[in-house]
């Protein structure tokens, strides 16, 4: 008996309608973001690359709430998805507080080794300067968004995407107003500088935080009651979620660390129209991560319900949106190339850099895309180990090796032309492994049928 792969209209809508909110404040939430470096580049090259230079280990955070984040959202609706409602209050009050506790300790510790680290990514004293006045209260920035994530990871898991979406844009916008004040001052008031960015994400998620404990407080998602027997009982599977896709997320920032290390070899405009290639990498894939955020507590629960046909569908209908989408997004930005570097930077060099860099890069994202989208759906499908492997395969057999070489061949137009390539390869290995991986589940789909 065969199954059908094929989407159904309603099956898009219904993709469309958990999808959207997501990818609006996602939009926001990395929009803000480009405001911070587009206002900090207006301070001047010298701020701008220091800020450059936090990238790596703001996204070694990053990385580790996202794969706490993804096994709250799986282990919770796969529990939601088998019936198990009081299991998934339990575990939503657990992985709440070991988020705010490890992600507390990480930022204590990143604190502590500024000083070797950015000296190790090619910060000069100076730079190091402008680092250690804007670090402390981006620490705390990132701590507080975190808490926020886990916040919006609950309520996704429970299938609800609006709450997060409307609350990053309310953050982003809260971000946008405070930056300038910040940053600049106002009237005799000259403003913190650099330090100021990081005190408007401050402010900005202080504010989502508040809203999002108020809605707790209104919803029977969460239990103190029998906290120690379920941590016992879910410690391995949590584990074994979280360990592999915090590994996984913890690549990134390794390999940007890498990345920018061989940046830093170009010059100090290079480095600085990378950090903007980076913000703008990350706002090009914004409906990729919307998607990696709304799709897999959708996953989990077919997996929890055993619904491998669906889960095929969703996945056929993911993939057609990011190619199509990234395809035709990295074309226009790439033929408007030199329009948005000079939006993004007033110095010259850095916009010539940084024209190059759109031209390579964001045609490259749509196979980058597709990579991103089957490693996510992986952990929520019970391939944590495999999504793990697939993310190293992605950063340091592909990525990594091509980017280097092309530096070494052609500096940053050799750099660029690399990077875009080893996109290419990871999405092309990205979708072979998990087609091979869903046709076993298919084919045993079949014979039980």
């Amino acid at each position: 008996m065969s199954v059908s792969t094929t989407a159904s209209p309603s099956l898009a809508r219904q993709l469309w309608r958990q999808t959207w909110p997501m990818t609006l404040g996602v939009l926001a939430l990395l929009g803000f973001q480009l405001t911070d470096s587009a206002f900090i580049a207006r301070l001047g090259t010298a701020p701008l690359a220091a800020q450059a230079y936090t990238f790596p280990l703001s996204f070694l955070i990053i990385g580790i709430q996202v794969g706490l984040g993804i096994a709250i959202a799986a282990l919770i609706s796969r529990a939601l998805g088998a019936g198990e409602a009081q299991r998934a209050r339990r575990l939503g009050s657990l992985v709440l507080l070991l988020g705010a506790a490890v992600l507390g300790g990480l930022a204590l510790l990143l604190w502590l080794i500024q000083a070797p680290i950015f000296t190790l990514l090619g910060a000069d004293s100076a730079t190091r300067a402008l680092i250690r006045a804007y670090w402390a209260p981006q620490l705390l920035a990132a701590w507080l968004g975190a808490l926020l994530y886990f916040g919006y990871s609950l309520f996704r898991a429970h299938g609800d995407t609006r709450l997060p979406g409307k609350l990053m844009v309310l953050t982003s916008l809260a971000n946008l107003v405070l930056d300038p004040l910040l940053i600049f001052g106002l009237g005799p008031w000259e403003g913190w500088g650099l330090p100021g960015a990081a005190w408007a994400t401050v402010l900005a998620f202080a504010l989502g935080l508040i809203i999002v404990g108020r809605r707790l407080a209104g919803r029977a998602w969460l239990a103190l009651e029998g906290l120690l027997d379920e941590a016992r009982r879910s410690a391995r599977p949590f584990l074994g979620i979280a360990g592999p896709a915090m590994v996984g997320q913890l690549m990134p920032p390794l390999a940007a660390m890498l990345a920018i290390a061989v940046v830093a070899t170009l010059g100090e405009a290079s480095v600085a129209a990378w950090g903007l290639a980076s913000r703008l990498e990350t706002l090009s894939l914004v409906v990729v991560l919307a998607l990696t955020m709304s799709l897999p507590p959708w996953l989990g629960r077919c997996y929890g319900a055993g619904d491998w046909a669906q889960v095929d569908r969703l996945l056929r209908l993911a993939v057609r949106v990011v190619v199509g989408w990234q395809l035709a997004l990295g074309g226009v930005l790439a033929l408007l190339a030199p329009w948005v570097a000079a939006g993004l930077s007033g110095n010259p060099e850095v916009q010539q850099d940084l024209a190059l860099l759109i031209r390579f890069l964001l045609p490259s994202y749509a196979l980058l895309g597709l990579c991103m989208l089957m490693v996510s759906a992986g952990n929520a499908l019970g391939w944590p180990l495999r999504s793990m492997l697939m993310s190293a395969a992605r950063l340091f057999l592909c990525y990594l090796p091509c980017l280097w070489l092309g530096a070494r061949l052609g500096d940053l137009v050799g750099l660029a032309a690399g990077a875009a390539l080893g996109n290419l390869l990871a999405g092309a290995l990205a979708w072979q492994w998990s087609r091979r991986l869903l046709r076993v589940r298919m084919d045993r789909l079949v014979k039980t049928i």
